[in-house]
């Protein structure tokens, strides 16, 4: 049996029981963490800075010297640089008419089947944006992966895998491994954890037309961002060319040798110390990558396929990390050069 996901770090589901907001958060979270594997997996962390976090990476480290008998060596020193990483607002309304919502003599129920409908949606967006969003270029969102693993020659060619793909029918499958050292979702300091619903009863609302009606109104929001500490620890496989893909990879991308380059990018001195354990590690893909792995899986020699039991469910695992379905990765995008 595979060890839960939520054993070894936190997730929303840790937060939620260690917060107390004045309603409503804890259904919440339990229809935020089963609607979305990608928000249920990730480690979440409070940032060090009202608007995000901020750290410190060690760009070199001291080598040493060989020196003769009687002669000196150089002293030396570390060398690190500091990077902000920061949260973003996500936020909008639900507004239900209230004589709508009493029709059927269940207004709570009726409020809450329309709630739902934005507790599925906004993980999505969120999950989309830890992937696409880029800061620089729209700074009222947060700042995703793809754009920090957008070059295969850049500061982080060394994490990228480049399937050989043009045009923009390409896909990605990204190797993260969470944890407070590796790569977190992250909150504001002094704020709380995940999607915030806060129930604001009965309203007066002014529609389109400019006239008004009682309504019964639900406020979400949520800060959000990703921090990356140790960018080691994210590796993408990008120009994945989908039109190309075979079942038994005799041409086109074969997957799984992708996946072995991948993971041996990995770094071998932490995974052996034991700083980023397996159960935090993971495989995401979008559901045509996740058809063709399974069809590929029948090729006798893909010997670091199994498939496994995980909270009841079968989950195909790769190099002993388990393969997650996200649909916010899509099937359309550039190739990255």
């Amino acid at each position: 049996m595979t060890t839960a996901r939520s054993a070894l770090y936190l997730t929303m589901a840790d937060w939620a029981k260690r917060t107390t907001p004045d309603g409503g958060i804890d259904d919440v979270i339990d229809v935020l963490s089963g609607s979305n594997p990608f928000i249920a997996d990730a480690n979440v962390m409070e940032g060090n800075l009202p608007t995000g976090h901020q750290f410190t990476h060690r760009s070199t480290d001291p080598a040493g010297s060989w020196r003769l008998l009687n002669y000196g060596v150089a002293p030396e020193k570390s060398t690190t640089e500091q990077f902000t990483d920061f949260t973003a607002i996500l936020e909008t309304y639900s507004e239900v008419d209230k004589r709508v919502a009493n029709l059927n003599g269940n207004e709570a129920a009726f409020r809450k089947s329309e709630d739902d409908a934005f507790l599925a949606g906004l993980p999505d967006t969120v999950a989309t944006a830890m992937f696409y969003a880029n800061h620089q270029t729209d700074p009222e969102q947060p700042h995703g992966l793809s754009p920090r693993y957008n070059s295969t020659s850049g500061d982080r060619a060394n994490q990228i895998v480049d399937a050989g793909g043009s045009g923009s029918d390409n896909a990605s499958i990204w190797l993260i491994t969470w944890g407070p050292r590796a790569c977190s979702m992250i909150y504001p300091k002094g704020s709380q954890a995940g999607l915030q619903a806060n129930d604001l009863g009965e309203q007066t609302i002014t529609d389109s037309n400019g006239l008004k009606h009682q309504a019964y109104v639900t406020n979400f929001t949520w800060d959000v961002g990703l921090s990356l500490i140790d960018p080691r620890y994210v590796i993408r496989i990008c120009n994945i060319d989908v039109s190309d893909l075979t079942t038994n990879a005799s041409s086109g991308c074969d997957l799984y040798e992708k996946m072995i380059s991948a993971w041996v990018k990995r770094p071998t001195k932490a995974i052996s110390m034991g700083k980023a354990g397996m159960a935090k590690t993971i495989w995401y893909c979008n559901p045509t990558i996740m058809e063709y792995l399974w069809h590929q899986s029948r090729t006798p020699s893909n010997v670091m396929l199994r498939q496994d039991m995980a909270e009841g469910e079968p989950v195909l695992h790769f190099g002993g990390a388990p393969i997650h379905i996200c649909d916010a990765l899509v099937d359309t995008e550039d190739a990255v050069s």
